[in-house]
């Protein structure tokens, strides 16, 4: 017993850990039980109060409502966070791939753009539908062909053509990761949960949003264009009275008698209860600095909607000025308590300037702090404007603004004549990196075209599952009852085996946060059959030695150290096999690599590891070994 209890504590410890991972899994499934039965009171409720309502109202009310419940409730959303994703033909939904439009953005970027240009432009472009050169190798090649060098509408004089077209095809890459940061940035807005945005080849963005049926409404998302703002930060002096004045009036609203309220201390002690009541802005805003020097506010995560109702209702728009607006941070911090805060922010509401004057921006390390910053140039006009806005506003913070969320709101520490500036205070480089994309997104944002879409219903998502699944099972019981039936006591150990074997699967999936696809399921009904290969090698291998006189122990060492270099063999060559094709592929014949990949790698742990532990316990305790 003492040599087989290491690789016991593997194969519990394995199996543990993955029963671990997929407890969030579960635990999802439960939930959405509870929703569900929420729902059906509510779907009822809406049908006695209001029985007007058309089944596609109450249909869309219900689905507003359940993502509400699921988007809001923190435990909830922390699960959801981390059980078994489900792809798109198993959940529904958009699915789409845009594509940068190159020729659009060298007109852009050409200078004194003729007719001779657009025209050579414009059969460049035609040309690139039909070839697999970009429309940048195109069109230097028609320009040279009219021996037009290219930097007559392209860099400096100085410049030759190889080195021009070199930096066009990297600001044509530049675009389309700009364009990808303004659509997962509006995505993530949007609350489009386990959406996937990647790159495909040079220019294409392949974008899937689980949950959203509607066209219009996914084009909406995608093809607006994103708005980069500078916008400056009101004083305490100013925005702390206006949020008295809001709290007050929402506390009216409620039916508090103004004398009740105690406008001169909010930090008097009251109860949650009390102090919700008589300061119902205050106790979801809750400020930086409770001494009223930052009018900076932190506002819970599912707070955020019930403020901005707040802000939306006729009682606040009576006393706040229409020249200011309440904007968030794009990005939270986490509390104590696991919740994220949005930091808030007061505003004006009419922009200083707009991103349209950023010409270049840099992310790298200040070398005197070692922090660090993006720098940013500005055009002639951007830096006049930018000039006048720091010289009258020292002291004073500017909210760096992309599609209406705060990523930056540095200090104004001098007049910047020269259009050059640089934000500090920015956590790491890679924050910088991304602050760098948006301030480019709002200098040039890539025009995109949808070129493909298609729409998954969920019903069909719930019938891609079912039948999934269905498959599974079908295939096991197969597998299971051939093996029983040929190897006997052997092949039911097969057989459990298998079952290890799809447990450390779905294991691996949620412990990476992978997510499951159709043809991942296709993926894993090939494994079950592969991996009984392994145990049909082996078994045979201990009948001949068996047949050949040797004892039960002797015949079991035999069969597995004979059987060794033909199992890693043919599993390595599918293996192998897995990579290239999640390497080269793309979308769910990547989807299908990765399950095979991760199926082989625990097919070989349960047959060499599990199953053996299983023989070696069972010949320890003197049990007859039965191969059939």
């Amino acid at each position: 017993m003492k040599e087989i209890r290491f690789r016991l504590f593997i194969v519990i410890g394995a199996i543990a850990l993955s029963l671990y991972l997929l407890y969030p899994t579960y635990q999802d499934y439960r939930n959405n039980l509870k929703v569900s039965e929420k729902l059906v009171q509510i779907e009822d409720s809406l049908k006695k109060s209001t029985p007007k309502l058309t089944p596609i109202e109450i249909k869309e009310l219900i689905t507003t409502k359940k993502d509400s419940i699921l988007a809001n409730t923190l435990d909830y959303r922390s699960v959801r966070e981390k059980r078994i994703k489900l792809g798109l033909d198993l959940q529904g939904g958009m699915y789409l791939v845009m594509e940068v439009n190159t020729a659009k953005l060298l007109e852009r970027l050409a200078k004194d753009a003729d007719e001779q240009f657009l025209e050579i432009l414009k059969q460049a472009e035609k040309e690139s539908q039909i070839s697999d050169e970009n429309v940048v190798t195109i069109l230097a090649r028609k320009l040279q062909e009219k021996n037009i060098r290219l930097s007559r509408y392209f860099g400096s004089i100085r410049e030759d053509d190889s080195q021009i077209i070199s930096r066009l095809k990297e600001q044509e890459s530049d675009a389309v990761t700009r364009a990808i940061e303004i659509i997962r940035n509006r995505v993530d807005q949007y609350g489009v949960s386990e959406p996937n945005i990647q790159k495909q080849g040079s220019r294409r963005i392949v974008v899937e949003l689980p949950g959203i049926a509607r066209e219009e409404e996914a084009k909406r998302l995608l093809q607006g264009r994103a708005l980069l703002e500078f916008k400056l930060v009101k004083d305490a002096d100013f925005a702390i009275p206006i949020m008295n004045r809001i709290d007050e009036a929402l506390a009216r609203s409620s039916g508090v008698d103004s004398s009740q309220i105690n406008t001169t201390d909010t930090t008097k002690q009251l109860t949650e209860e009390e102090f919700a009541r008589q300061h119902p802005f205050f106790a979801i805003a809750r400020l930086a600095d409770p001494q009223g020097r930052i009018p900076d506010a932190y506002v819970k995560e599912s707070d955020k909607s019930k403020l901005n109702i707040y802000l939306q209702s006729e009682e606040v728009k009576k006393v706040m000025p229409d020249n200011v607006e309440f904007l968030f941070d794009a990005k939270p911090i986490v509390g104590e308590n696991g919740e994220n805060y949005f930091r808030m922010y007061m505003v004006n509401k009419t922009p200083e300037l707009t991103g349209g004057v950023i010409v270049d921006a840099q992310a790298n390390i200040d070398p005197t702090t070692s922090a660090p910053v993006v720098s940013m140039q500005m055009n002639a006009e951007g830096a006049r404007e930018w000039a006048r806005i720091t010289g009258s506003n020292i002291g004073k913070r500017c909210a760096i603004v992309l599609d209406g969320v705060v990523y930056s709101a540095p200090v104004i520490q001098s007049k910047i004549p020269s259009g050059n500036s640089q934000i500090s205070g920015i956590p790491n480089l890679d924050e910088a990196k991304l602050l760098e994309i948006v301030l480019k997104a709002g200098a040039l944002p890539a025009p995109v075209d949808i070129i493909e879409q298609r729409t998954v219903g969920p019903s069909l998502g719930q019938d891609s599952i079912r039948q999934g699944f269905n498959s599974l099972w079908l295939g096991y019981t197969i597998v299971a009852i051939f093996m029983i039936f040929y190897y006997k006591k052997a092949g039911t150990l097969a057989d459990i085996g298998l079952i290890v074997t799809v447990l450390l699967i779905l294991g691996v999936l949620a412990g990476f946060q992978a997510t499951l696809t159709l043809p991942g399921i296709a993926g894993i009904v090939l494994t079950m059959g592969m991996a009984v290969d392994a145990n049909v090698i082996i078994y045979e291998r201990i009948r001949e030695e068996l047949n050949s006189g040797k004892t039960a122990r002797a015949a079991v060492d035999a069969g597995y150290s004979n059987s060794f270099s033909a199992i890693i063999d043919s599993n390595i060559t599918t293996f192998f096999t897995g990579v290239i094709l999640y390497q080269f592929g793309s979308g769910p014949i990547q989807g299908f690599a990765l399950t095979l990949m991760i199926g082989i790698l625990t097919s070989l742990f349960s047959a060499l590891i599990l199953v053996r532990v299983m023989f070696d316990y069972m010949l320890n305790k003197g049990q007859k070994i039965n191969i059939g």
